[in-house]
């Protein structure tokens, strides 16, 4: 039952986050990204609001009450392997007759440790490429959009080297990239270790038969030993339906004398110092697409290009370019939300998978929030339409050495006539013709005036982003 329990619940929450990436439900799965540990963990110290404080608390909570029940849950990632390694199983039976089975293995420490303090470490210097590498939201995040709307080669060719990478470790050893790489399983692991609720095995009715161990994808049950390593067990509860003897169960383990992996454990004082250690680093560190022709007749239009910015455009809501970068983790949810294809993922090194903005393809409608309404680890604020329209994230630059009304016989005026903040106006210059001039203390940056420039490959007006952005 409790096995059967947590596959429904976890396919539920595979499904609803899949078609989130995708781009589809948003009104019934959005708050499935918002209980996501790190992204929620990193919105605490971003906004600090009631609700992402409990988020935090309550996966905390329930992991030392039931233990990592998230990492078989909730994550995405940690679904995805299981699904991996049941494909195997079944496949290794169907050729051999045989069932696929496991073995007890000891914890890499210095690898999973060395990972999660090179996590942290990241974490706190802002050093995102790092975090959305190894960040299992983010990471699963990459590999849906990669698939659905593949952007540049770098991204997706990351996302493929993640995702057979979490493959081929879920189709030979189960969890092994859970207890191995993934920082948010080891920081849970501090915690889980001491959870009210686990399996816990019965010495006196245990006869060794080894097929709890055989069954168990997290290696962590040691037969020979008598105990369980809950630092990597993941709840899954295959090992309680394989014991035919009830010699394994899942119960309150805080009993006096209860016969558990955790009194076998050596170095109890250890593994509180690992849990102060855990509870301190946590507490210090979260298509729609729009397609529009301009139709030329029977002439070819040329794709637009980006073009060269002072600075970087971030999303309103942002509230500035360090603010966004430093709290990004590169989930994609943002792009794949985005309606006006105004984001997509960098290609740039120093941002490498953080979204970036740029209105060759669309430009973002005043109207929009789309981004702000679905960001879980609070790089892009929640903002409402008046809000938006009362932020500044750049201001339009005019190159009149490429502008049609400055250089031709033209009348344009299409970047004045569609600004929807009436920033730009139609001036004579000296030689008497109508050029469009930027009134910068109204230009929203929405890009507008940039998308819907006739000239090609490069716009002859561009925005430029704002360090900070200025609201009214």
């Amino acid at each position: 039952m409790l096995r059967k329990t947590r596959i429904a619940l976890a396919s539920l929450f595979f499904a609803g986050i899949t078609l989130l990436f995708i781009g589809i439900g948003q009104d019934w799965w959005g708050w499935m990204a918002k209980i996501q540990f790190l992204p929620a963990l990193l919105k605490v110290f971003s906004s600090a609001l009631a609700l992402n404080v409990a988020v935090v608390a309550g996966l905390i909570l329930l992991t030392l009450i039931f233990g990592r029940i998230y990492c078989s849950v909730i994550c995405p990632l940690g679904v995805m392997q299981d699904i991996i390694s049941w494909l195997q199983r079944k496949i290794y039976k169907a050729r051999t007759g045989k069932t696929r089975r496991y073995s007890h293995s000891r914890e890499l420490k210095a690898v999973r440790y060395g990972v999660w303090v090179l996590f942290c470490a990241a974490l706190i210097a802002g050093v995102q490429v790092i975090v959305a590498l190894v960040a299992p939201y983010s990471a699963y995040g990459r590999i849906v959009r990669s698939m659905v709307s593949p952007s540049g080669w770098q991204v997706p060719v990351i996302a493929a080297v993640t995702f057979v990478a979490v493959a081929v470790l879920a189709w030979t050893g189960g969890r092994t990239w859970c207890n191995t790489i993934c920082p948010v399983g080891t920081t849970l692991s501090f915690f889980s270790r001491f959870a009210m609720f686990r399996p816990v095995i019965d010495t006196e009715k245990c006869v060794k038969c080894r097929a709890c161990e055989r069954a168990c994808k997290a290696s962590c049950i040691d037969v020979d030993g008598g105990k369980i390593d809950y630092s990597r067990c993941v709840d899954c509860f295959d090992c309680i339906g394989s014991c035919k003897l009830s010699g394994l169960k899942y119960r309150f383990a805080w009993k006096s004398g209860a016969k558990s992996a955790e009194t076998a454990e050596k170095g109890v004082d250890a593994g509180k110092r690992a849990f102060i250690a855990g509870a301190m680093i946590a507490g210090a560190t979260t298509l729609k697409a729009q397609e529009m022709k301009l139709d030329g007749g029977l002439a070819d239009i040329l794709p637009k290009q980006k073009p060269e910015r002072k600075n970087r455009l971030v999303p309103f809501g942002a509230k500035s370019e360090k603010d966004f970068y430093s709290k990004c983790t590169a989930c994609q949810l943002c792009v794949s939300a985005c309606p006006n294809n105004v984001l997509r993922p960098s290609t740039d090194l120093m941002h490498l998978m953080q979204p970036e903005m740029s209105y060759e393809n669309g430009w973002c409608r005043p109207e929009c929030t789309e981004c702000s309404q679905v960001c879980p680890a609070g790089a892009i604020t929640a903002i409402t339409p008046e809000e938006k329209t009362a932020e500044h994230i750049g201001r339009a630059v005019v190159d009149l050495e490429l502008c049609l009304a400055n250089t031709e016989d033209v009348a344009c005026g299409n970047c004045s006539r569609h600004c929807p903040a009436g920033a730009i106006k139609m001036v004579k210059n000296e030689k008497g013709k109508a050029v469009p001039a930027v009134m910068e203390e109204l230009c929203m940056g929405c890009g507008a005036c940039e998308f819907l420039c006739p000239v090609r490959p490069i716009s002859a007006i561009h925005v430029d982003g704002l360090k900070s952005h200025i609201k009214e």
